[in-house]
């Protein structure tokens, strides 16, 4: 699929989530969505996004903002990196990349002279209305969970 880009409606989605629940964009309507999706549950870098978010949690709800992380792990998985690091948001097991591709963030990548498929770490900013308000591609995480907790609530104030 392409990129998705800002004022389109986000594609929506129903994944299991830690606790044995399901989350749906269809349930979180009418909320502010941070949708973010990262590699690999207790890697380095995905471990520090979602402390930084975790972090800033208050604050995301202050601004009527619900942040949902999305990876490939399993549900069991995700139950023990929430465990581990204590982290206070939702995430939720796109085991089989359906949702990653619909958001287009599913790519083929490359370390090491090997080539595979896997997350290209990106968040979309989600409206009240379930469009897309901002994306950002390729993100870097030192700062990011700031940065779209600003956004969040330039748009809550909108």
């Amino acid at each position: 699929m392409s990129e998705l880009t800002i004022g389109q409606p986000a594609p929506a989605f129903a994944l299991p989530r830690d606790g044995g629940a399901t989350v749906s964009l269809a349930d979180l309507n009418g909320k502010i969505v941070v949708l973010y999706f990262y590699p690999k549950d207790d890697t380095s870098g995905c471990t520090t996004e979602a402390v930084d978010f975790t972090g800033l949690a208050g604050e995301f709800e202050k601004a009527g903002a619900v942040v949902v992380g999305v990876s490939p792990d399993t549900v069991a998985k995700h139950e023990k990196f929430i465990a581990k690091h204590s982290l206070s948001l939702i995430l939720a097991a796109d085991t089989d990349q359906t949702v990653a591709n619909a958001y287009g963030v599913w790519k083929e990548k490359s370390m090491y002279g090997r080539t595979y498929m896997g997350i290209e770490r990106s968040t979309f900013l989600i409206g009240p209305d379930g469009v897309i308000r901002q994306v950002w591609p390729k993100v870097k995480v030192k700062g990011h969970a700031a940065e779209v907790l600003a956004a969040a609530r330039a748009l809550a104030a909108a």
